[in-house]
């Protein structure tokens, strides 16, 4: 953390987040390419995965009736202690938590995120927090060895399902909350920017860039290359062709950014294994790939915040107007 001096450059930021982070082989991947290279990532937690499948009532989404979500709850006790064991291990590890709240409600099923008033995202977050805090009472597992090491005091920022919602009214559910952060928008212009304030939280778009082995612009969040590839067909057979699509595109944006802008990267990602797990090694081999790279740091959305607000504001708004990258084929 240092205030650069005139003329020098930002480091390339590039912040991996994860949305969800259930319980899979590909958490541990990205654990070890993370610890491999020194980098640092932030694990969106899903509230539905605190809860065991015969404790779902304890949940309730706006406009839902009590046990209601869009996606699983945890499973089995045993699986949610995992899940606390591994949420464990993530934090020790130095990386950020942050919400992917809770009932995953997307336009289709029923009252969703883009239809929330501020009123519904608070009692969302409210939920959220409840079931982090006391998912040990809501499953009967007082006695369980597990403890969770965290609170909800470490969580600032998150990404609302499917990137709905509507920022007049998730702001003031945010600054209610404590969050400094937020990556659930679109980017409100093609190519890759830097992050800007909304009424006090710093906003980190989900970025919209030229892929060039797609030859189109694309949101560059994999269930999206996934949609754009087949329509989000299950078809295993193609995922190397998949992998090849978002390491390309992914590069390309690094590439842009550095030699260009240097504004921070955001890299988006679940851990299903969608499409014969076409998605994830893609990611896990970029961050292997750039994140040792020279002025390059792997760093969480707090960190990148804390590097900012150190920085002379009148740079940080120079840096800000630059024009974005990665917005059409390289020349």
């Amino acid at each position: 953390m240092t205030r650069l001096a005139p003329g020098e450059k930002p480091p390339q930021f590039v912040l991996f987040s994860f949305d969800g982070v259930g319980v899979s082989p590909n958490w541990d991947m990205f654990l070890d390419a993370a610890d491999a290279t020194d980098s640092r990532f932030t694990a969106l937690m899903t509230g539905l995965y605190f809860l065991t499948d015969d404790n779902a009532f304890h949940y309730q989404g706006p406009g839902h009736a009590p046990g209601k979500a869009a996606v699983a709850f945890g499973g089995t006790a045993d699986e949610v202690r995992e899940q606390i064991r591994y949420l464990n291990k993530t934090w020790l590890a130095g990386h950020e938590m942050g919400t992917h709240y809770v009932g995953h409600f997307c336009a289709g099923s029923g009252y969703s995120g883009a239809q929330w008033t501020t009123d519904d995202w608070n009692h969302e977050l409210d939920q959220f927090f409840s079931l982090m805090t006391n998912w040990k009472p809501n499953n009967g597992l007082d006695d369980a060895p597990e403890e969770l090491l965290f609170g909800p005091e470490v969580v600032k920022g998150g990404r609302t399902q499917c990137l709905e919602g509507r920022l007049d009214q998730l702001v003031p559910a945010w600054q209610a909350h404590g969050m400094t952060w937020d990556s659930s928008m679109p980017s409100p212009t093609t190519g890759v920017s830097w992050p800007y304030k909304v009424d006090g939280v710093w906003e980190f778009p989900i970025p919209n860039v030229y892929s060039p082995p797609l030859r189109k612009t694309q949101t560059a969040l994999d269930y999206n290359f996934w949609y754009s590839f087949n329509e989000a067909k299950d078809d295993p057979s193609s995922a190397p062709r998949v992998r090849r699509i978002v390491s390309e595109t992914y590069r390309f944006m690094y590439d842009e950014a550095k030699n260009g802008n240097r504004a921070p990267l955001v890299i988006a990602n679940h851990f299903n294994d969608w499409n014969g797990n076409a998605f994830n090694p893609a990611a896990a081999d970029f961050m292997r790939d750039v994140c040792g790279e020279p002025e390059t740091i792997c760093a969480t959305y707090s960190d990148v915040i804390a590097w900012m607000e150190l920085q002379d504001p009148d740079r940080l708004a120079a840096w800000q107007q630059l024009p974005p990258v990665a917005a059409g084929a390289s020349r």
